[in-house]
């Protein structure tokens, strides 16, 4: 019989591989994947990986006045590497992340990205093959419209919990959001001390509004759910323009033979009583609407803490390393 797995591909869901370990990506055949810095961090924790570390810190040494000057372009020189050899593996895009410290910085967030973009450029790889991920913030959003409309720089807007950020994202663009399902799930069973069905599941809810808002109004934003807790949450959003999954859920999918009828219809969004809404030119009312969900407020912030965190560990490792060479 056919797997879960690839009865989803054939719900027209393209599936994205959310990992940085190159044989995974491999055994899954997606279209695309996806990195940020906490599975950067993973993978490099793995002996395969020492030899892209270690020409990172070469190309490091070299690339900075001082050791933290070294430290950011050994860091910056790594992701790329990781997005060079995925894009030998996958036939379409890789996802490679800003820096989570400048979520709140619109400047400082183009200024990376197209430091990136050229990275990426020196070593053989289109701007076309690249979406440079941001964090859905007020400034994340713009840095993305401008990237999106001044330098043909694919987006993918990441860290995202809420329909006035998807909003916003498709207002400015944006190539691609990433609703985060799991985590939404994991507040409201903190916060109400219940279980969900997958079908109930408060994220998979969130992913449907905004793919049913998306498709009625015409927006060509491609919806991808991402942070899945289980394949409940992927099976209910089958037909959904793309899911990123992580390898533990893609194994899963690839050794069960269950149905996975298609849940999600552009074509039926036409007729849904949605309202519109407009935020791209009006800073005041997104931060209105984005605070008033308290959820989207928490785990946006948690967010950008917990890569930022991992981004400080993983230039902690690059550092010693540095300080060695």
């Amino acid at each position: 019989m056919t797997s879960s797995l690839d009865q989803l591909k054939a719900t027209g869901t393209t599936v994205v591989c959310d990992s940085g370990d190159f044989a995974t990506i491999a055994k899954y055949k997606p279209q695309d994947a996806t990195t940020n810095p906490s599975l950067i961090l993973a993978a490099s924790k793995k002996p395969a990986y020492a030899q892209l570390i270690d020409d990172a810190v070469v190309y490091g040494k070299s690339h900075g006045k001082d050791l933290d000057e070294q430290v950011d372009a050994t860091l910056d020189n790594l992701l790329v590497q990781f997005g060079k050899k995925i894009l030998e593996i996958v036939p379409g895009k890789v996802s490679t992340e800003v820096d989570a410290r400048f979520s709140f910085d619109y400047q400082k967030s183009i200024d990376k990205a197209l430091h990136i973009i050229e990275l990426y450029k020196e070593v053989g790889i289109d701007k076309s093959r690249v979406l440079i991920k941001l964090a859905s913030t007020w400034e994340g959003i713009k840095a993305a419209e401008t990237l999106q409309k001044d330098y043909g720089i694919n987006c993918n807007l990441t860290l995202m919990f809420s329909l006035p950020q998807a909003i916003a994202a498709a207002e400015a663009n944006a190539f691609l959001i990433s609703p985060f399902v799991g985590r939404i799930l994991d507040w409201y069973k903190a916060a109400h001390k219940k279980e969900y069905a997958a079908h109930e599941d408060p994220g998979v809810k969130s992913v449907q509004s905004i793919f049913n808002y998306y498709k009625k109004y015409g927006y060509k934003t491609i919806v991808m759910g991402a942070s899945f807790r289980n394949v409940g949450e992927i099976t209910e959003l089958a037909g959904c323009d793309y899911l990123t999954i992580s390898p533990n859920l893609l194994e899963d999918l690839y050794n069960s033979t269950d149905s996975v009828p298609q849940k999600l219809d552009a074509s039926g969004a036409s007729s849904l009583d949605i309202e519109k809404k407009s935020y791209i030119s009006n800073e005041a009312d997104f931060r209105f609407d984005f605070n008033e969900d308290q959820m989207a407020v928490e785990k946006l912030r948690e967010g950008i803490s917990k890569f930022a965190a991992d981004a400080v560990t993983l230039k902690g490792i690059l550092k010693e390393k540095l300080e060695k060479a």
